[in-house]
């Protein structure tokens, strides 16, 4: 592939669209062309500034109440004088009618704003657990065409850990597993949205691993995350939130999650 391709193809690869095949090519040609990952590395950046930084407005709540309030005074004036002579003075049944459909009515629309209200809480919440799905991939895909993906370079956990201690609020529990063929390779500070986490790096055979240590507020999607050959598995490392993003196979995968899953 050369590099006008690899321009064109850039877009669809940071956005999850190209087939493993497509990716594997890709990657490839960024194995070798720093231009092509820099451009990457460029473009994940500008996401993420436009997403942290980015003016939102949401309309006041009062709004509406206002635009109401304002459409009804303009019906009452509208109205004939006997209508209103009329409203004024209902008959005692028309009254004792009104009064209980409007109790009817206002616990009906007390049901609906309590489900709209949960269902809007439900959907934020499902937007932000795709978003850091979604920013987890673009993390790893971002390591894979750097330079380096470690920013410290040691398979000895007892020099991992320190590393990340002073540098981020919680120092990840550390752990090699060269033994069962999931060596140590080093870590990395990264981020996931506005989320500055910590990533271990590990390697089994040609698979690079992230390990990603999370927030407890952090929720991933319950459904299985895969895109473009790669997958995320949520996993407990030392009593923390982590979540692990490759392209091994599911049985390496559930290997791994098991060896994490073990650790104190």
């Amino acid at each position: 592939m050369d590099c006008r391709t690899a321009q064109d193809t850039l877009p669809l690869y940071f956005d999850g669209e190209l087939d493993r095949a497509a990716s594997r090519e890709f990657e490839t040609h960024l194995d070798t062309c720093a231009d092509c990952r820099a451009a990457l590395i460029e473009l994940d950046a500008l996401r993420t500034t436009l997403r942290r930084d980015a003016p939102r407005h949401a309309a006041p709540e009062l709004l509406r109440k206002r635009i109401e309030k304002l459409a009804g005074a303009q019906l009452d004036v509208q109205a004939p004088a006997s209508a209103r002579r009329a409203a004024a003075h209902p008959p005692r049944w028309l009254a004792y009618a009104a009064s209980t459909v409007l109790a009817f009515a206002a616990g009906g629309m007390a049901v609906s704003l309590w489900n709209s209200t949960n269902r809007n809480a439900e959907s934020t919440q499902a937007s932000a657990s795709a978003q850091l799905a979604r920013d987890l991939f673009a993390s790893h895909w971002r390591a894979l065409a750097a330079t380096s993906p470690v920013d410290v370079i040691s398979t000895d956990r007892h020099t991992v850990k320190p590393w990340f201690e002073g540098k981020i609020g919680i120092a990840p529990a550390v752990h090699d597993f060269a033994e069962q063929g999931f060596a140590l390779v080093g870590g990395r500070i990264d981020y996931a949205g506005n989320l500055r986490v910590p990533a271990l790096v590990y390697r089994h055979g040609q698979h690079l691993i992230d390990v990603f240590v999370l927030p407890d507020s952090a929720t991933l999607p319950g459904d299985a995350l895969r895109q473009t050959g790669y997958r995320i598995e949520a996993v407990r490392l030392g009593g923390q939130n982590a979540a692990i993003v490759s392209d091994m196979d599911p049985a390496e995968l559930a290997h791994f999650v098991q060896l994490l899953a073990a650790t104190k």
